[in-house]
């Protein structure tokens, strides 16, 4: 037995502001793919990944039958028979390797499922993301089902606010473009969870929660929208701006041995660096006007590139 494919994703723009109803664009990386597998002789790793699933099925048999139905009966004989999930995708790098575990189980399990080849309105990705956020909150206390949503559809999906989602079209990539948006590999693995709560401690001062919707979200939201029109030359003064913001407010969340070089970038403007995901680790996201600087600037580390302007 072996399923469908699904991919990582990486969220370009809104970690943390979504939480408060910033903007946000989310896009597919198919770089890193997981799938429901068996085997006759499964590795440790296939076993650890079926003593999770052990645990997340029971988890599943007492999520709100209001929201989702599973067909838990055929999970349990399967996760009994050794299934488990197949995943090249990073653990804790902020790509989304929950999420594809995630959207692997309800498009085999669910029942009444919304597939991705109906019509989806609005009200249909919510309750997908709905769904999803109840089923991922499993692995990180609190999850807005948006890994999941975009591993599920496999399209960018941009968010205008947590009631308002749509699937959307980026600009199509110039293949000789300069200009890139990359991973850099921090060599740390990040928690979710932690981060999580030491920016919902923060949301407790007024200073920080000023600060979130007059910067954070502002610059935020600008990018979104010139990434979208393609307006790179304001898009990277937005980001530039918003790598400031992060460098000044959300220290904790990058790794020490990052402060230095993410200062350099805003200084030199060869390359901005910001969170991927929840930040403490996994991966940095990185935007330049000219990657071969940027590659320059940053070879003692591994950079994946990810989308060309």
């Amino acid at each position: 037995m072996k399923g469908p494919l699904f991919y990582s994703k990486i969220l370009l723009f809104g970690e943390y502001g979504i939480i408060k109803d910033s903007k946000g664009l989310s896009i597919p990386y198919n770089f890193y793919n997981g799938a429901l597998k068996m085997d006759k002789n499964p590795s440790e790793e296939a076993q650890q990944s079926n003593k999770n699933l052990q645990r997340f099925t029971e988890y599943l048999s007492k999520i709100d039958k209001q929201l989702v139905v599973f067909d838990i009966e055929a999970l349990q004989n399967d996760v009994s028979t050794g299934m488990y999930f197949d995943s090249s995708i990073p653990q804790g790098y902020g790509v989304g390797s929950s999420g594809a575990l995630v959207a692997a189980i309800y498009d085999k399990y669910a029942q009444n499922k919304i597939t991705v080849l109906e019509n989806l309105t609005r009200e249909k990705l919510l309750t997908l993301k709905a769904i999803f956020a109840q089923m991922e909150s499993f692995f990180h206390g609190k999850s807005s089902g948006l890994d999941p949503l975009n591993s599920y559809l496999s399209l960018p999906i941009l968010i205008n606010s947590q009631e308002n989602i749509e699937a959307t079209g980026i600009p199509t990539q110039s293949s000789n473009g300069q200009g890139a948006v990359f991973l850099l590999d921090s060599g740390v693995i990040g928690e979710t969870a932690p981060m999580v709560s030491i920016f919902m401690e923060n949301m407790k001062q007024e200073g920080f929660r000023n600060m979130l919707k007059n910067q954070f979200i502002k610059h935020t939201d600008a990018c979104v929208d010139d990434f979208l029109k393609g307006d790179i030359k304001s898009l990277f003064k937005n980001t530039k701006q918003l790598s400031k913001v992060v460098l000044n407010h959300f220290k904790p969340m990058i790794p020490a041995q990052f402060h230095e070089l993410w200062k350099k970038g805003i200084e030199t403007n060869d390359y901005y660096l910001k969170l991927c995901g929840s930040g403490g680790g996994g991966y940095i996201l990185g935007f330049t006007p000219d990657i071969k600087k940027a590659e320059n600037a940053l070879k003692d580390y591994k950079l994946e590139v990810v989308y060309n302007f």
